[in-house]
């Protein structure tokens, strides 16, 4: 009997994941391929979007021919977000690399643009502040640089250009929520911005069409690992797919995505000019209606841990969280974790690493404590900033590969003073996308059908033992003094 699935696609900074799920909202397979990155030089991230491709139709592979007797009703996409890359529409190659979300190399650019009083303007259109993160700036890059020969070129983010190969190079789109994170994209109009192409000195037809997140985008062409004729059903940045696929469907429903980075979200009902030093987002659209939501976004998160593991020579971060565990607290030790500067709420560009609180006294158990801690406070950094303004506070939920590690999660539940929720199915972002491609195909009906599919872990209650806050603030304020 052959069985109808949905295949979705995440494909992150570090791997390209592919899951194949059934109608009972059950992972049945998976597959994995690394995907290579690259520092060309201090400061700079890149990636290859060749090899991305590869990478995808790799993860594709491995995780279907472990099933067999299936039909693909659907095509589902999550893609890290904010990188960026270029390519020639007539052939298809890419132009350059693709400057991922991390990369720091536009900070002069939007400095010099802060300066000249742009920055109030910029979020009341998009909510974002500008910040190398996000593309805008990082496309006026790669045009001066690399586009100056080729009369038409493609802009798009990592979706645009997995729509791009999966069609055979005949549709350019992305979704609202991707869109919504170029800096280019007015989210009170719903539409790429004029004002926001000109300031970029970006051509707003190179541009991709934007399009709900659930939609059938265009049917597969030619992507030897797929068959011709799959509907290429939805597009979400990974983050919003992460929290579509817990079911965070009510105001101020929220997640933390732990992954190299971080990502707290809480949905909102309407458009809103975020506070100061968190971002408003298009979570997701439906029938041509966007969801918002505010976020913080996090630079460095759990990759601080096979940093430490290697700097202090443990054999896995096992290891070193096993090690964390054998000590109360950091004795005042704290790591702050700038590597690459400071994201959401400090937005610091030029901040760097930082561990404070030495003393003789000081184990390695306190410096493996001071990086558990460490994910515990940049969350509470931002969410504590969100619970000020929103009128509901739901359920929250986290999900990533930290999420699973008890002793972290509970540091976590006790910073924030409220439960967390943990997903049991560890591919929430892929998961999302699957359930956006199944409402357009027709497979699920409902986000009623798809809060069914939810399965979740029992909640993480807070106990009475909290970080000491005051220690981490200093320390924050101390990674910026070489300025």
């Amino acid at each position: 009997m052959v069985q109808s699935v949905i295949l979705a696609i995440d494909e992150g900074t570090t791997n390209a994941k592919a899951v194949v799920v059934d109608q009972k909202g059950t992972i049945i397979s998976t597959g994995f391929a690394a995907v290579p990155i690259k520092h060309s030089q201090s400061g700079w991230v890149e990636q290859d979007a060749d090899e991305i491709w590869l990478a995808t139709q790799k993860a594709i592979t491995s995780c279907i021919e472990d099933v067999s007797k299936i039909s693909i009703k659907g095509l589902g996409i999550s893609n890290q977000r904010e990188s960026v890359l270029i390519w020639d529409r007539k052939t298809g190659k890419p132009l350059g690399p693709v400057i991922t979300w991390q990369c720091r190399r536009t900070a002069a650019a939007c400095e010099t643009l802060k300066k000249a009083g742009y920055e109030p303007m910029v979020i009341a259109k998009t909510g974002l502040p500008l910040d190398p993160m996000f593309p805008a700036t990082k496309v006026t890059w790669l045009i001066e640089n690399y586009g100056g020969n080729v009369t038409d070129i493609c802009i798009g983010t990592v979706d645009s250009w997995l729509i791009w190969k999966f069609s055979g190079g005949t549709l350019h789109a992305t979704d609202r929520s991707n869109a919504s994170r170029t800096q280019l994209f007015n989210l009170i109009q719903n539409q790429w911005d004029q004002e926001l192409c000109e300031l970029f000195s970006i051509d707003p037809t190179c541009l991709p069409e934007v399009h709900d997140s659930s939609h059938n985008f265009a049917l597969t062409l030619g992507a030897s690992v797929v068959p011709d004729g799959v509907p290429i059903a939805s597009a979400i940045g990974d983050s919003h797919a992460a929290l579509f696929g817990h079911g965070a469907f009510k105001n101020g429903d929220g997640k933390i995505t732990f992954g190299t980075g971080s990502s707290v979200m809480t949905t909102i009902p309407r458009f809103t000019t975020p506070p100061m030093g968190i971002t408003t987002t298009i979570a997701w659209s439906l029938n041509g209606t966007s969801t918002y939501a505010f976020e913080g976004n996090i630079l460095v998160s759990a990759s601080i841990f096979p940093w430490l593991t290697k700097i202090m020579g443990l054999p896995s971060v096992d290891a070193l969280l096993e090690l964390a565990k054998t000590v109360q607290d950091a004795e005042g030790v704290c790591l702050v974790p700038a590597h690459v500067g400071l994201g959401s709420p400090y937005w610091d560009t030029d901040a760097r690493g930082l561990l404070s609180g030495l003393s003789f006294n000081i184990e390695p158990a306190h410096i493996a404590r001071a990086a558990a801690d460490s994910l515990a406070h940049q969350v509470t950094d931002v969410y504590e900033i969100m619970v000020q303004t929103l009128a509901d506070i739901g359920q929250l939920f986290v999900d990533g590969g930290p999420s699973s590690n008890q002793f972290l999660m509970q540091l976590v539940a006790n910073n924030l003073s409220r439960p967390v929720t943990p997903c049991l199915k560890t591919e929430s972002s892929a998961l999302g996308a699957a359930h956006l491609a199944g409402l357009a195909t027709g497979f699920w009906t409902s986000l009623n059908e798809l809060a069914m599919l939810e399965a979740h872990g029992e909640p993480i209650f807070p106990q009475k033992i909290k970080l000491t806050r005051d220690d981490w603030r200093q320390a924050v304020a101390r990674t910026t003094l070489h300025k």
